[in-house]
């Protein structure tokens, strides 16, 4: 939990502008306090819980009213009433963290040393949405946070900073979240020492080496068992809570596949078939049709429903069953 004390901003830092949204967009903002800087308007848009109330409990809100921060709530920045409260602040940089719709120039050009944005990844790879989830899915090795200008093509601006942290076989997007979010607000504040130093150096980036993604959607969380098995297992820890999990359909039930395991001994048999039981969880087959070379999912947590989370082995308590897509 991030600590609302009031804390005595003292003037000594740059004049900021901030834009942003639930915990990334909160953690960014703390920092900018702690480190001493004058936060003279906070933007960010209205509250919306999500499924889990991880990424919403602790809104941008709730801490520049604690903060004495003015405020103003929007969904988007593209009213002109909104450039000229920024611009009555007289910012020198505008900080953007988890603020989900594009600014334009009208916006981002306002302040002396233009506008930093705070992304959850290594740009100019995995630009756009949910980058620690995408990352996963395909078995990246490393992430990251970068603090970039903002310019008018999306995620494309110049570099500041950038922190790598790595990705082992078995972390899920919770275990890689929690290693970023302490990374927007410390490079956050890093950005404004080198710009208040005149030591900033901008690193263009590459458009030739851009990836853009999409949010996720319900859809991109159901399980295909055709698909390889690694990548059957990438989506689960993917979509680890409290991310919308992974899903199945057995015997007509939606199943969210909560918990997985990659296993060493080698199963045959067609993909979504429930194979066996182990004291750990139940082994479900993935892959093109196995030739007794495939391993195999242990899938050991999973949720029906409303209901509370099981143990595979309690679930299924019948083998031979399929895991269907629909």
């Amino acid at each position: 939990m991030i600590g609302d004390s009031r804390v005595d901003r003292g003037g000594t830092g740059l004049r900021v502008v901030f834009m942003g949204y639930n915990i990334w967009g909160h953690v960014t903002l703390d920092a900018l306090i702690r480190a001493g800087h004058d936060v003279r308007l906070v933007v960010t848009h209205p509250e919306r819980r999500d499924r889990s109330g991880v990424f919403s409990n602790q809104p941008v809100e709730h801490l520049a009213k604690a903060q004495g921060i003015p405020l103003l709530v929007r969904k988007h920045a593209r009213d002109a009433l909104l450039a000229d409260s920024i611009r009555e602040r007289n910012p020198e940089v505008i900080v953007a963290s988890n603020w989900r719709t594009w600014l334009p120039p009208k916006i981002f050009n306002i302040p002396r040393y233009g506008t930093l944005n705070i992304h959850d990844a290594l740009l100019p790879k995995y630009g756009g949405f949910c980058p620690i989830n995408w990352a996963i899915l395909n078995g990246e090795s490393q992430t990251g946070v970068t603090v970039h200008y903002v310019n008018e093509q999306l995620d494309l601006g110049d570099i500041v900073l950038q922190q790598r942290v790595p990705i082992s076989l078995t972390d899920t997007a919770t275990d890689v979240l929690h290693r970023t979010l302490p990374l927007c607000g410390s490079l956050a504040v890093q950005a404004l020492s080198l710009i208040a130093t005149g030591d900033v150096q901008r690193i263009p980036q590459d458009p030739r080496q851009a990836t853009m993604f999409h949010k996720r959607s319900e859809r991109d969380c159901r399980i295909d068992w055709r698909l390889p098995r690694t990548r059957v297992y990438n989506l689960i820890r993917a979509q680890s809570d409290p991310y919308p999990n992974a899903f199945t359909f057995y015997q007509g039930q939606r199943v969210r596949i909560k918990q997985a395991s990659l296993t060493q001994d080698c199963y045959a048999g067609t993909p979504g078939r429930l194979f066996c039981r182990l004291p750990s969880g139940v082994i479900a087959l993935a892959g093109p049709d196995a030739t007794g070379q495939g391993q195999g999912i242990l899938i050991e947590v999973v949720q029906v429903g409303d209901g509370p989370p099981l143990q595979a082995t309690d679930f299924f308590r019948r083998m031979g069953g399929y895991l269907e897509t629909e």
